[in-house]
């Protein structure tokens, strides 16, 4: 503690002390009164509003500026890394139940690094101005939103095939910019390991990454446009048509060639750390490609057997020795992929309080239908009617049983997942010819039978004289009368 007025009582100063000391006091005050002062100043400033847009309901809000102590110098393949894991050094999501990944603001902010120092800039990504983006995405428009994550939102626009000017909407290159929301719990640092790992990592199962914009407070990412969105979406949305079985293997399979890069094939492995639906992309093709690596780590190398690090990700998919004790692997992405799989299989999200008692957590209530033939046909989604490979399906539970195994070193590598996909493209025995599966579609249409009949019964009751409007919808219409979604062919 350094010495100063307060240190020493007055007493022993003397008369002359004492008289001095009342001089230094008033001064402290009046120097303290000035630096609150400037302080709340700034902080008003900081606080100032950025750029609101009603319509997106926070998702570009009021932002506080990134540290005026942030360089903007770009510096060339400058490699940052931990001298605790050998990983480069980024704040990723504590782990959070639902589909969104979050850090602390004071993380966010008090360990914003230097930009100069942990930004590599791969040569083939191209440098934005944010007018230009700006320009390109239509001011941010309403109509230019594509969605909203922890990152922050993400506009469509049109750019320049080679280069970096924008261009009328339709015509030259379709892109996806990535904005960071200076609110969003998310921050520079996961900008920083989206630059760094996709700049680098080039496949054709990973989105591709176009180039960046960095400037005052502004950070934007730029990144090749996937016209059917993401996985989640097509599985999950109220509305949209089931994804018929063999885009299903097809999208594993693209996911799973993802990870094996990552994990096999890259020039320093990686370990993605947050695979799940809503991170798979969709291109025309419903080709899959991984995004979003904010939350990516190296993976150990030498004689290293795990990387030590916070526990982050998202409930339901974060592997559970993970989750009791930090130590990351490629084998947790490896589980991550079970569950990514068995929602595929299930049509059913990982966490899911809707459902009943006993069914929230998807693997916990498919382990015994997994290994347990006839209670096999209730695990597969409903909503394909049938409509997938019997032994398509059993040797894709067998393989998210694998994933999933408690014991990490049990679970396959990527590569060996990648070839159990393959052969499950093109197998043509459907379930809807099988007499076990046709005995559970009559047991299941006797029980809806039965309870559309309860409900009729329940309806036929009169209230003040009338009879009661009838609450039944009637079945839907199969999704399998109509045309299914099918790859491009042109």
């Amino acid at each position: 503690m350094g010495l100063g007025p307060d240190a020493i009582p007055p007493e022993a100063w003397g008369d002359a002390g004492k008289s001095k000391w009342r001089k230094m006091k008033r001064e402290g005050k009046e120097k303290k009164k000035r630096s609150d002062g400037a302080a709340a100043a700034a902080a008003a400033e900081e606080n100032g509003c950025w750029i609101k847009f009603g319509f997106m309901g926070g998702c570009i809000s009021s932002r506080s500026k990134v540290d005026n102590s942030i360089s903007t110098t770009i510096t060339h393949y400058a490699e940052s890394k931990s001298t605790n894991d050998g990983s480069r050094d980024h704040p990723a999501a504590p782990l959070v139940s639902g589909s969104t990944t979050t850090t602390s603001n004071e993380e966010s902010s008090s360990s914003t690094p230097k930009v100069g120092e942990d930004l590599k800039v791969a040569s083939q990504l191209r440098k934005f101005a944010f007018n230009e983006l700006k320009s390109a995405t239509r001011n941010f428009r309403p109509e230019s939103l594509l969605g909203e994550g922890g990152f922050g939102c993400v506009f469509k626009g049109w750019i320049e095939e080679n280069g970096t000017a924008p261009v009328k909407p339709g015509t030259g290159l379709t892109v996806a910019v990535k904005t960071l929301n200076h609110d969003g719990l998310q921050g520079h640092k996961e900008w920083l390991a989206e630059v760094n790992f996709l700049g680098d990592l080039l496949h054709p199962n990973l989105v591709k990454l176009i180039g960046y914009c960095i400037e005052d407070d502004q950070r934007l990412l730029v990144y090749e446009f996937m016209p059917r969105g993401s996985l989640e979406n097509h599985l999950f949305r109220k509305g949209s048509l089931p994804l018929p079985w063999n885009i299903r293997m097809r999208i594993a399979l693209g996911a799973a060639k993802g990870l094996t890069f990552l994990h096999e094939e890259a020039e320093r492995p990686v370990i993605y750390r947050d695979f799940k639906t809503s991170n798979i992309l969709l291109d025309t093709e419903y080709n899959a490609k991984l995004s979003d690596f904010g939350l990516a780590k190296d993976g150990p190398e030498g004689d290293k057997t795990h990387v030590s690090t916070r526990v982050m990700g998202t409930y339901g998919y974060a592997a559970p020795e993970y989750v009791m004790t930090g130590h990351l692997t490629s084998k947790s992405d490896v589980y991550s992929f079970g569950v990514v799989l068995l929602e595929m299989l299930t049509g059913r999200r990982s966490m899911d309080k809707n459902r009943p008692n006993g069914e929230h957590n998807l693997v916990e209530w498919a382990r015994s239908h997994l290994v347990e033939r006839r209670r096999f046909y209730r695990l597969i989604d409903p909503r394909l009617e049938g409509h997938f490979s019997i032994k398509g399906a059993q040797k894709a539970a067998q393989l998210a049983h694998h994933c999933l195994s408690r014991d990490p070193k049990a679970r396959p590598l990527m590569s060996e997942v990648v070839e159990a996909l393959k052969p499950l493209l093109n197998l043509k025995d459907m379930a809807s010819s099988s007499y076990h599966f046709q005995n559970m579609q009559a047991e299941r249409t006797g029980a809806n039978l039965n309870a559309r009949n309860s409900l009729k019964a329940q309806n036929s009751l009169t209230r003040n004289g009338q009879p009661m409007r009838s609450l039944s919808n009637g079945a839907y219409a199969s999704p399998f009368h109509h045309q299914s979604p099918r790859p491009n062919t042109k």
